[in-house]
């Protein structure tokens, strides 16, 4: 009976394909991160004080509470949750263009392919935190530095698949054709490989998302990220700290929650995209 079923496949979504379903998801999904991302934007990053109303519990006017200052928690997040969200897309875009370059040049030959190895080993083998603390350090922290640092410690898994995908693009009979007819490795690369992984470059920017903000988030909170005046998240959870003590867990609860829900929010668009990409799961 249709009672018995589960609320999520009642109704117009139980009509609905695998791929209307996947598509459907992917869209609600962007446009919830999109409506976080515009209204943290148009928030003024100077909130205004009121020390009338310093640390306030959660309540109807104030819904995240407030802080020592008698800032909205609520107003904080939202503009600290956009930062992170503009500090995730530019890292993830460059780590993306960071290991299509190293998967196109592993394919050049076996020399570049062994120096590519060695260098996702050896990035592999340093801890994510403790290389960006390095490269955010040296390069001056702030937004810049913290977009680097990321970028330059998230390429290794993508440029794994890519290399891959690449390597074994470069053993098939078109791409074997092209060769005999003269084509230089510049025209394979642009003509059949790169159209070929388009999608894995896409779904990859976008799997990296999550784990950009949440590194971002964390160096931050260590100190040695954006600087304090910054409304980022992990200013926030780290200025909470001196708080709890005195029971102002919302200064921490709710920003955390928050955070965890937008990265959340970035994974399932990356693993429905990843679902529609694969021709195994596809279902017309």
């Amino acid at each position: 009976m249709m009672s018995d079923l589960p609320w999520y496949n009642r109704g117009l979504f139980s009509s609905l394909n695998l791929r209307q379903k996947t598509l459907l998801t992917i869209a609600l999904t962007g446009l919830l991160l999109l409506i976080i991302f515009i209204s943290g934007m148009m928030i003024d990053a100077n909130l205004p004080t009121d020390f009338a109303m310093k640390m306030k519990p959660p309540s109807f006017e104030h819904i995240f509470g407030t802080d020592w200052m008698g800032r909205d928690m609520f107003i904080r997040t939202l503009k600290g949750l956009s930062l992170s969200i503009m500090i995730g897309l530019a890292a993830s875009i460059i780590s993306s263009i960071i290991a299509t370059i190293l998967a196109f040049v592993a394919s050049f030959n076996k020399f570049c392919d062994e120096l590519v190895s060695w260098l996702i080993d050896l990035f592999a083998s340093i801890p994510h935190i403790l290389l960006i603390m390095m490269i955010s350090i040296g390069l001056g922290k702030g937004a810049f530095g913290v977009i680097m640092a990321v970028a330059f410690s998230h390429w290794v898994n993508l440029t794994r698949v890519l290399r891959a995908e690449v390597l074994q693009i470069n053993t098939s009979e078109y791409v074997a054709l092209s060769k005999k007819f003269g084509k230089s490795k510049l025209w394979i690369a642009k003509e059949h490989i790169l159209p070929l992984v388009l999608s894995q470059i896409f779904v990859g920017t976008l799997l990296v998302f999550p784990h950009a903000i949440m590194h971002e988030s964390s160096v931050t909170f260590l100190g040695f990220g954006l600087s304090p005046h910054e409304p980022a998240i992990g200013i926030i959870l780290s200025e909470s700290m001196t708080y709890l003590a005195m029971g102002a867990w919302w200064l921490a609860f709710f920003p955390g929650l928050a955070l965890l829900i937008v990265v959340l929010l970035f994974d399932i668009i990356g693993e429905n995209l990843k679902r529609l990409f694969d021709p195994s799961q596809a279902n017309n």
